[in-house]
């Protein structure tokens, strides 16, 4: 979404080049592989471990962080790999954004008139909002000692990021849209 946003506001003219059918389906793929092959990873290391005592995993999910607090083996292994990982799946994608994002500000601040500049802007704040949101829970969860967090907040930032911001997705997509603010206006001001 980044690369996109960045080929519609700072190559508008190379955008159909860019992004073509073959450069889309090969950024999904890769990043429908990359995050297949960090799953086998991380589910490889983890089922070398024992288990002993309770088998009650205190989550909403089998995420790996409160399944490793079951195990009785050394967990070592898996926090360099969390947190090589963490490092190339989160950090580097979130830089990169980050980078496409200083990018279309220069090119929106070049843009003579300010209609154009506030088109440009909202075509990419919620995009950027999201992201923010995202990578923030994201690091906060994945990339923090182990003891930082009790378990019940653990299980809060992981509400934030696996149900909280899908939900919003739509809602801040939609905003956008003229008709739905619209409509959202006559609602809150006929009460």
């Amino acid at each position: 979404m980044a690369y996109d946003r960045f080929a519609a506001i700072c190559k508008p003219l190379h955008y159909p080049l860019l992004m073509n059918k073959k450069n889309c389906v090969l950024l999904a793929a890769s990043s429908w592989i990359t995050g297949i092959v960090d799953t086998i990873a991380v589910v490889d290391l983890i089922s070398h471990y024992s288990f002993c005592g309770s088998n009650e995993i205190n989550h909403f999910f089998c995420d790996p962080n409160a399944l490793l607090k079951l195990s009785c083996s050394d967990t070592q292994n898996f926090e360099i790999l969390a947190l090589s990982e963490g490092v190339f799946m989160a950090i580097a994608p979130f830089l990169l954004t980050l980078l496409s994002y200083v990018f279309i500000i220069v090119a929106i601040l070049n843009i003579c008139s300010s209609e154009g500049k506030n088109k440009a802007f909202s075509t990419c704040s919620s995009h950027l909002t999201i992201v923010l949101i995202f990578y923030g829970t994201l690091t906060v969860v994945y990339m923090s000692p182990s003891s930082m967090f009790t378990p019940e907040q653990d299980k809060m930032f992981a509400l934030l990021y696996t149900v909280l911001i899908p939900m919003l997705n739509p809602l801040i997509y939609s905003m956008r849209n003229k008709e739905v603010k619209n409509a959202l206006r006559k609602l809150i001001f006929r009460k």
